[in-house]
């Protein structure tokens, strides 16, 4: 299987291929469109070598080339029998199976006590800060998403679970500062820095 055919991106553009054919310009758009750019990195060459190599797997296929005005055509794609079976296996087997990740926020706490306890502290803070933002935001878009009542809850789920991931970052992030503050996590041999 080629590499731009197991990301994250391709499984977006296989859900997608369920519901229509479309083209690369409009996938992208309807992935915008329903806040997957919050999962999923979403530029036109990294989309395009996607569409290229589920292609080349033989999980979609060139349905149409469309002309609009004096635009270049577009070549609309439509997932196929191997497509959709691939995508149900790849996702039943993503969200059976948990996969340890490897985000930078858990390697930079994993040093946490190089910055000293108020370096720390303040790092946390304004991470606290941040992330409450964040999640006002996010909270925005997925409420404005649902509210236009044409895109079901289903459709955005993922937005609910990043808010849940969220919130708990968050609470972690505020109670470390907070023992950081009341001597609850300390340093060894009093050190404020371990750098």
């Amino acid at each position: 299987m080629a590499r731009s055919a197991d990301n994250p991106l391709a499984l977006g553009v296989l859900g997608l291929l369920l519901e229509r054919p479309m083209h690369p310009y409009e996938m992208a758009a309807v992935l915008r469109e329903r806040g997957k750019d919050a999962s999923v990195r979403i530029n036109r060459g990294s989309l395009y070598d996607v569409v290229t190599a589920l292609e080349g797997e033989g999980w979609i296929t060139e349905k149409a080339r469309v002309q609009e005005g004096n635009r270049p055509a577009r070549t609309v794609y439509a997932i196929t029998e191997a497509g959709r079976n691939a995508f149900v296996r790849r996702l039943d087997q993503q969200i059976r199976v948990p996969r340890r990740e490897y985000p930078l926020f858990l390697t930079a706490v994993a040093y946490l006590g190089a910055l000293g306890p108020e370096g720390a502290r303040a790092a946390l803070l304004e991470r606290a800060e941040r992330l409450r933002a964040t999640l006002a935001e996010d909270q925005r878009a997925l409420d404005e998403a649902l509210a236009t009542g044409t895109v079901p809850r289903l459709f955005v789920i993922e937005a609910e679970y990043a808010l849940h991931m969220t919130r708990g970052e968050l609470a972690w992030v505020e109670a470390t500062a907070q023992e950081i503050h009341t001597g609850g996590l300390t340093w060894p041999d009093d050190r404020e820095d371990l750098a």
